[in-house]
């Protein structure tokens, strides 16, 4: 998403924000664990769940899915929150609060109050996931992430923070502003942040048309601009314009901070493991890291999406998220090491992204993925990205592992049988046998077991024609690059059995 600030009378924007990409995540199905911290389930408010193994069968119940494209015309946001520490009536610490919120919720019915309730409830926990032993500070670095809470009902729901101090004199506490929002766009909502940043220094009151007026504007389809009009005091009327690009399939992503991270094996590694749905627990300080980094790793998954627990900046009272005997991918911060490593956990690939070093891992993360095609996604991740723009880089990382995808199971479509009522059946056995390669097909039959591809099947079981997107565009270019293979291959034949002749 490309944002441009026209200014009219008065001066212009000042310099560009650091990218809010990736996702953190929570579920509102962490189940009795989260609850009980929250106390968001109706009439329970009980004690911590001290058993990992009970809050495994909610979370392997709950499924987290990659965030899906938006076609356009949706509300941009439904809440943005200030969330400050307060000191407890009890003690030093500080506990989290939403000091501030818009639109304020009015005339809701009983179960809609219910469930906005709960949504709010939970904001404060993952705006500061880090504790409550805080003091007031004179500098903190401003940190920029994202969550996502999943309702009862499936719907997802992400909020995108900007956790800074605010200005003023002497030691003051940090504070988060966070947006809730529906749509998957990181780097069009850090540039939002922005601008509820710069005018929260003016006064909360210039927030209050801004995000009005963002409110009632529709979210752009793909290739199309919204161009929002704004007034600041002592800066004029803006018209700031937002444009999504017609190919919006990594609009949601920033691959610079894992490539910055870790190197391509250690990359590949990780998409290995992801593959066949292992655990994977990422380390870092800054929770701007463990946003962007856990993200990245789950968008190279594209077209497929990771299923299971999805937790990019896990909060201090659900660590024990990490014992979990069911498939993760979380990430945690760095003090919070030791508990990790101190914890029960079995078959879990642990990335330090600080160090750029794996502390546990299975063993055989080199030898998952066919030989060949390891080679094939090392090769094309190193040649020439030093001189690229970051929306190139984008593709430059993420075509190899999609152009994986499309040599293994791109051709999935022609093994789905179809009866007269149009319901598909797919047929595994003929799938992976018509691979060629032996390492090929090893490697299928175990990725046709996992849930990513089970849930993505399911999908094209009921769609009568594949669905027209970046994934059947390179399946097409794929088979056609094949075809043209084949027909010079006869070619050079013909030549040379002519000039036996």
């Amino acid at each position: 998403m490309k944002v441009k600030v026209s200014p009219r009378g008065g001066q212009g924007l000042g310099a560009g924000p650091e990218r809010a990409q990736g996702t953190g995540g929570a579920m509102d199905g962490l189940g009795r664990r989260l609850r009980a911290s929250l106390k968001l389930k109706r009439g329970r408010g009980g004690p911590h769940q001290d058993n990992p193994g009970e809050g495994a069968k909610e979370l392997e119940r709950t499924q987290e899915h990659a965030l899906p494209s938006f076609a356009g015309g949706q509300h941009f946001f439904e809440y943005l929150v200030v969330v400050s520490l307060k000191k407890k009536r009890s003690g030093d610490d500080y506990e989290p609060t939403i000091t501030y919120q818009f639109p304020k919720r009015e005339n809701l019915l009983r179960g809609q109050q219910e469930e906005e309730e709960r949504l709010l409830s939970a904001i404060p926990l993952f705006c500061f996931p880090d504790g409550n032993e805080w003091a007031p500070l004179t500098e903190y670095p401003r940190e920029t992430f994202s969550f996502v809470l999943t309702n009862v009902d499936g719907s997802r729901k992400i909020g995108y923070c900007r956790r800074l101090l605010p200005a003023g004199p002497g030691p003051r506490l940090p504070k988060v502003y966070c947006i809730i929002s529906c749509i998957g766009c990181f780097g069009l909502f850090s540039k939002i942040l922005d601008e509820v940043e710069k005018r929260h220094q003016i006064s909360m009151a210039v927030i209050y048309p801004f995000m009005q007026g963002l409110r009632e504007a529709a979210f752009p389809a793909p290739g199309k601009t919204v161009t929002l009009k704004s007034f600041i005091p002592d800066s004029g009327t803006e018209f700031i314009s937002l444009t999504r690009p017609l190919d919006s399939h990594l609009e949601h992503v920033d691959f610079s901070s894992l490539l910055h991270c870790l190197s391509f094996e250690q990359i590949i590694q990780i998409f290995a493991s992801a593959v066949l749905e292992r655990k994977i627990i990422f380390l870092a300080e800054g929770l701007s890291t463990l946003s962007q980094c856990i993200h990245a790793a789950a968008a190279l998954l594209y077209p497929f999406s990771w299923a299971h627990t999805y937790i990019p900046v896990v909060p201090e009272r659900l660590l024990d998220t990490v014992c979990c005997p069911t498939p993760f991918m979380v990430g945690v911060q760095m003090r919070f090491r030791q508990e990790v490593m101190d914890s029960p956990m079995e078959e879990v690939l642990l990335v330090n992204l600080c160090e750029g070093t794996f502390l546990l891992s299975v063993g055989d993360e080199k030898d998952i993925l066919p030989p060949k095609l390891q080679d094939d996604i090392l090769n094309s991740l190193g040649r020439g990205i030093e001189l690229k723009t970051p929306e190139e880089i984008n593709e430059h990382v993420s075509g190899p592992f999609v152009q994986f995808f499309v040599k293994t199971v791109g051709h999935y479509a022609s093994y789905i049988k179809r009866e007269s009522n149009g319901q598909g059946y797919f047929q595994e056995r003929s799938f992976y046998k018509a691979l060629a390669s032996k390492t090929n097909r090893r490697f299928v039959k175990k990725f046709v077991k996992t849930q990513l591809f089970s849930l993505f099947i399911q999908e094209a079981e009921k769609s009568k024609n594949p669905p027209a997107g970046y994934f059947q565009k390179k399946i097409l270019e794929y088979e056609e690059q094949k075809k043209q293979k084949k027909t010079r291959e006869k070619t050079d034949t013909r030549t040379v059995v002519n000039r036996r002749d």
